[in-house]
């Protein structure tokens, strides 16, 4: 019997609609030391000049037998992953992702969660249901705004990083490098601020140049920093985090 006929049709469980974007059936990267698998969900508010997936940001409603297929997916796979990662786009847009997790929690998965934090009220209520969070830090203060090309959203994301971390919630912060948008005295200078703020667990992520949401992000930048550049800032940061990766 299909796992799906299994469920209590009252329960909201039972119609949970999400815009699957995509699926990684197999991952050792996007949840620290677990054998998960990603789902991508539809929707971004954010325009990231460097954004290499434009495809996700349109939203859309989720149809049902979206996020079934993927639960059938979970149930050939119970005893081999560890975890369900969720991710975007901005996965907290969709509605039905509290439901979404509760299922894959009772499923026996743990529960890690991509995302920008530009929801802190929805995020705030999914902590106790997540197992980890890896949170993007798009810049520091006012800039966050420039870079995501959105207004007031770095004061939600910091409530956010607040809310991570008064809820104990094992996380990581992450943050995407375009040396159109940073200077290396800027990445420095956010580094120092998220280590002050009391995180531990940092990473550096140099963005991509292909097919990029603003084509100019994919031309030639003439201030990138020198390998022994990079290496020396790494070396500077390292005593302020247990844990500290440039990815890239």
């Amino acid at each position: 019997m299909s796992l799906i006929t299994t469920l209590d049709a009252s329960n909201e469980t039972a119609t949970v609609r999400l815009p699957i974007a995509g699926l990684v059936p197999i991952t050792t990267l996007d949840y620290p030391d677990h054998l998960a698998c990603v789902v991508f969900l539809q929707g971004c508010p954010l325009r990231c000049g460097y954004c290499h997936n434009p495809t996700m940001i349109a939203p859309r409603r989720g149809e049902l037998h979206e996020w079934q297929a993927v639960l059938e997916f979970l149930a050939t796979r119970q005893g081999l992953l560890e975890a369900v990662v969720f991710s975007g786009g901005e996965p907290t847009l969709n509605t039905g992702l509290p439901a979404a997790i509760k299922q894959v929690k009772a499923m026996g998965f743990k529960v890690g969660l991509h995302t920008a934090g530009v929801y802190p009220e929805r995020l705030t209520r999914l902590l106790p249901d997540l197992d980890w969070v890896g949170l993007d830090v798009k810049g520091r203060g006012e800039a966050f705004d420039r870079i995501c090309g959105r207004p007031g959203m770095w004061q939600l994301h910091a409530r956010s990083l607040g809310a991570i971390i008064e809820s104990g919630v094992s996380f990581e912060c992450r943050t995407t490098i375009h040396w159109q948008d940073f200077q290396l005295g800027d990445v420095e200078r956010l580094a120092l601020t998220l280590a002050d703020c009391g995180v531990r667990h940092y990473a550096l992520q140099l963005a991509r140049s292909e097919q990029c949401l603003d084509p100019t992000y994919s031309q030639r930048v003439a201030n990138i920093p020198s390998t022994a550049q990079m290496s020396a800032l790494i070396n500077r940061l390292k005593p302020h985090f247990e844990q500290l990766e440039l990815r890239h």
